[in-house]
């Protein structure tokens, strides 16, 4: 797909036909896996399209790379072996010993990890603020010293919603970019870089990739000299996709807007029951009225997601026995896949928070809402909870 096309389609096309063009001897449609470590030179020096070793670059790779960066409409992607290989690799290619960032008081709990336990060590130091509150965030920046300000717009657990553009304005007011977490939202509900946002990472083991089959991580960028320092520190530090993975996670983007519709028709069906349901208290989900960040979420997300989160009335041992006795909702980390997971992020995905500033409530359950019949779904939580 030329850049002009590009930039002139809508989302399913460039996510099915961005980055790769038929292949000119065979005419696959699909990018083959090149399942190579090394590449023939012809000479010394002599590249064939610039690959060398597949650290460096892989054709597979490339492929879902610039698909990437065309669904973000950024100007280059790149493909990690996890999300938070990404993350790394921000962290340590746009910064230093001595630097400052800021995090959302709402992190999740591998970003906050890696933050506090692998960065700060670093020299990195950081302060967390509520990504809802833009006062905070700019009363959390040390000037002359932050040099990100990192947000997840919805956020892992809590979904709480950062306005995007106003978060821009703030942190290029303080010299500082703006990196967007885009995972529970996807490239398909909102697109940060067109709101102003310098850096876009996922976790591609989630809605990009879709299935639950293959883990990943992105990152997407519109200037290209930040692009240039991304893309020396993936080669230098290596944490790259393989070929496999990379074709998997690109497989998983084609079919990304029709399973995020159905995640979402899903979800709004699910969020009408929990807010009926005796057993629940606070049902936390964008798409409610009632949700504090409904009004940004509205503004700058096409849905508001297959993610829930909700408190129920009994505390923690009744939150505990609604994951263990649901069935069709697996009980599981992750998030994103076709089927339905159902977590207690206290004890799960945000244990490593317990005891800091981004402690969870003990009682609230995290629901990814899959794309299977929203009946059997919903009377699945509907046993659970009675």
């Amino acid at each position: 797909m030329t850049q002009e096309h590009r930039s002139k389609s809508g989302f399913e096309t460039r996510a099915i036909h961005a980055g790769y063009e038929p292949d000119p001897t065979t005419g696959a449609v699909n990018p083959p896996i090149y399942a190579s470590s090394t590449y023939k030179q012809d000479g010394v020096g002599g590249l064939r399209g610039g690959y060398e070793y597949s650290r460096s670059g892989n054709p597979t790779r490339t492929a879902l790379e610039g698909a990437l960066a065309a669904v973000e409409e950024g100007e280059r992607g790149f493909a990690f072996a996890s999300g938070l290989a990404a993350e790394d690799t921000i962290i340590r290619g746009l910064m230093k010993p001595g630097d400052h960032m800021v995090i959302p008081d709402d992190a999740y709990g591998g970003t906050f990890r890696l933050v506090d336990k692998v960065a700060r060590p670093w020299g990195v130091e950081h302060s967390p603020a509520a990504v809802s509150d833009a006062e905070a965030v700019a009363a959390a920046i040390v000037p002359g010293r932050t040099k990100l300000v990192w947000v997840e717009t919805p956020t892992n657990p809590l979904l709480t919603i950062g306005d995007i553009a106003a978060l821009a304005t703030i942190a290029h007011d303080a010299g500082a970019l703006l990196v967007v977490d885009n995972t529970f939202a996807s490239p398909y509900l909102q697109q940060p870089l067109t709101l102003g946002a310098d850096i876009v990472v996922h976790s591609t083991t989630k809605y990009v990739g879709g299935h639950s089959d293959v883990v990943g991580g992105a990152v997407v960028v519109k200037d290209l000299e930040v692009a240039e320092r991304i893309g020396f520190h993936q080669n230098a530090m290596g944490a790259v996709a393989g070929p496999f993975d990379a074709y998997l996670t690109h497989r998983g983007l084609k079919t990304l807007a029709v399973r995020m519709d159905r995640h979402c028709d899903n979800a709004e069906r699910i969020v009408e029951f929990l807010t009926s349901h005796p057993a629940v208290g606070d049902v936390i989900y964008p798409g409610l009225e009632t949700h504090p960040g409904h009004e940004v979420a509205q503004r700058q997300m096409k849905r508001f997601g297959g993610m829930i989160s909700f408190r129920v009335r009994a505390g923690e041992q009744k939150a505990l026995d609604v994951c263990a006795k649901a069935e069709v909702f697996t009980l599981g980390e992750s998030l994103g896949g076709v089927e339905s997971l159902i977590e207690h992020p206290g004890r799960m995905t945000h244990a490593s928070v317990a005891g800091t500033e981004l402690e969870v409530p003990a009682d609230l359950i995290r629901l990814s809402v899959g794309i299977e019949t929203v009946e059997d779904l919903i009377g699945d939580l509907e046993r659970a909870l009675d």
